[in-house]
C-alpha cells in the first residue's frame, strides 16, 4: 500500500512540474489605454509554442473587466468587423500573434479605463497547458495605432469611411 502511495505521490509531482514547465510562453504582452468611460478594451501579445498543437481556450482578468472573448478582425468590403472566436489553434513549433487588426484578446464590461503606464494580470486558458499568467503593460493608443492596417478600418456603427 505504501509503494503505490508513493508511485501516485511521484506521478502527481511529476504533472505538476510539467505544467509549470510548459512549451508554451507568452511575450510582448500590451493593451492600449482607453478613453474615460470606455467599455472594451484589447490586449496583444504573442503566444511562442516551442511544444506540441494547443489551443488557446480564453483568458480572465477579473479586476479588470467583466468578461473578456477571443477575437479576430475581418475586412468585409471596407469595414474592419470583429468576430467572436470559441478558441485560437497554436501549432507546435509556431508563434502566433495576436496583434491589432487581426486576433486580439477582447476586454469587455472594463471595471475602469486602462492608462498608459499601468498594468494588470492576464490569465490565459490553454486546452492542454492549463494556465498561463501574463502581465499586461498598458501602453499609449498612438503606439498600437501605427500597427493598426491603415486601408478601410471604418466602424459599422459610424458608417462608412
Amino acid at each position: 500500500m505504501k509503494g503505490l502511495l508513493f508511485s501516485l505521490l511521484l506521478a502527481l509531482n511529476t504533472l505538476a512540474v510539467a505544467a509549470t514547465d510548459s512549451a508554451i510562453r507568452a511575450e510582448n504582452p500590451q493593451a492600449a489605454e482607453t478613453p474615460p468611460g470606455a467599455k472594451t478594451g484589447a490586449v496583444y501579445l504573442d503566444i511562442v509554442n516551442t511544444g506540441q498543437p494547443d489551443r488557446l481556450l480564453g483568458a480572465e482578468a477579473k479586476d479588470v473587466a467583466g468578461s473578456i472573448e477571443l477575437h479576430t478582425t475581418l475586412l468585409e468590403g471596407t469595414l474592419m468587423k470583429m468576430r467572436e472566436l470559441e478558441a485560437v489553434d497554436l501549432a507546435g513549433g509556431q508563434t502566433t500573434s495576436l496583434k491589432p487588426g487581426g486576433l486580439h484578446v477582447m476586454l469587455i464590461d472594463l471595471k475602469q479605463s486602462l492608462q498608459a503606464g499601468q498594468s494588470f494580470p492576464l490569465t490565459l486558458h490553454l486546452e492542454k497547458a492549463g494556465t498561463l499568467q501574463v502581465t499586461v503593460p498598458v501602453v499609449k493608443r498612438e503606439a498600437m495605432m501605427d500597427a493598426m492596417p491603415q486601408q478601410g478600418h471604418g466602424h459599422p456603427e459610424h458608417g462608412k469611411p
